[in-house]
């Protein structure tokens, strides 16, 4: 697909969506440098904010969907990455805070709201922001969006206690969100990780790297789906879990369900939803780097290949002699923090969904033919809220 031409992409319905997985390895460094541009902002607000009461300041991250999910990978690493005596980090899914916010928020506790929105048109992306400023006493927002024009973005604008960070090269075109779920994870773990500059230029600068060997290695990755499969799992731990749940949503959207997914964490899958697993079955395993938690995602990867129960079981990793010596799709380099590292494994996800789009005879870039689904949801009702 990498190598094809934009008419014979355009032909398929791929143009966008394959131009979009290809190009993220340069949106991280872009990604980077919009970081390094308001790290003087983001600093004076994230104090500012801290200002708003005595103890932790509880930072939710939010967005619907994929956009979940990017506060579904940052936060699990963030826990000890990040500054926890000044932090409380924590995932929750717009749809959660618009449908049940006494549920889900603390109204007198001092919070910051890190919103992820691609166009920033979404309904429950904007009701968020009204019920959180509604039912918590102090509140402040940090918007991460890829569209200044959409209405995240220019309802912020002259709020003192909104800090807006755009990154508007990662607004996909296409219908799934690839880079936009790429770069809005980068930048909120940039923003709270307290690894120095240096090392966050290189792991940046490494995770691009590994971004493009999965780009040159397609052919690998299409391999994989090479016989007779109409079944795809991913698992992973950590910060992991939450790019299982993004990848099985890549290959449910792309191929308008035509083939089932499931997702869960490495020890959690055999709890019950390891009975989805047949001989027609893909089951993907994000392997972590951390030695601990490694062993986990290696435990499942065994026993499921040693079971003979799936019609193949692969490995994402990056080297080292205590990995899985199965199939894998193995990436070189100097291990990295999980945050980080998720994203050149995503890119394997993605494109693992783009061939399957494919194979399926679905096009990718408009993958749902009735329209049921759209890019930016539809048929949404916000219903007044008081506190």
């Amino acid at each position: 697909m990498f190598e094809m031409t934009t008419d014979q992409l355009n032909e398929m319905g791929a143009f966008n969506t394959t131009v979009e997985i290809k190009q993220q390895p340069e949106l991280w460094l872009d990604t980077l440098n919009i970081y390094k541009e308001n790290l003087e902002a983001i600093e004076a607000f994230l104090a500012d904010a801290r200002a708003m009461g005595e103890g932790r300041l509880s930072v939710v991250f939010t967005g619907a969907g994929t956009s979940d999910y990017v506060g579904d990978t940052c936060a699990p690493y963030l826990r000890h990455a990040g500054d926890t005596k000044l932090y409380d980090f924590k995932s929750i899914a717009t749809t959660d805070i618009v449908s049940a916010p006494r549920d889900f928020l603390n109204p007198d506790e001092p919070t910051v709201v890190v919103s992820f929105a691609r166009s920033g048109n979404s309904p429950e992306s904007l009701a968020a922001v009204q019920v959180a400023k509604t039912f918590v006493k102090n509140v402040k927002f940090i918007n991460i969006t890829c569209a200044p024009e959409g209405r995240l973005a220019v309802e912020s604008e002259g709020d003192a206690d909104q800090l807006t960070l755009l990154i508007p090269r990662a607004n996909d075109k296409g219908f799934a969100m690839t880079g936009s779920y790429s770069c809005m994870t980068l930048l909120s773990t940039l923003i709270f990780d307290t690894a120095s500059l240096e090392q966050k230029t290189a792991w940046v600068e490494a995770m691009a790297k590994l971004g493009e060997d999965v780009i040159a290695r397609e052919g690998e990755i299409a391999e994989f789906l090479s016989g007779d499969f109409n079944r795809v799992t991913y698992l992973g731990s950590g910060s992991f879990g939450g790019l299982a749940q993004e990848a099985q949503l890549k290959i449910l959207e792309l191929a308008h369900g035509l083939v089932a997914t499931s997702y869960d964490t490495s020890m959690g899958y055999r709890h019950g939803p390891k009975s989805f697993v047949d001989d027609k079955t893909l089951v993907f395993v994000f392997v972590n780097n951390d030695e601990y938690t490694r062993q986990y995602d290696l435990d499942i990867l065994n026993e499921i290949n040693g079971d003979q129960i799936a019609a193949k079981t692969i490995a994402i990793q990056q080297d080292g002699a205590t990995k899985f010596d199965g199939a894998s799709f193995t990436l070189a380099g100097e291990a990295l923090p999980e945050a980080y590292l998720a994203l050149p494994f995503v890119m394997v996800g993605q494109v693992v969904s783009l061939l399957n789009s494919v194979r399926v005879g679905n096009t990718p870039d408009t993958p749902s033919p009735s329209g049921t689904v759209n890019r930016v949801v539809k048929g949404v009702t916000i219903h007044p809220f008081e506190a």
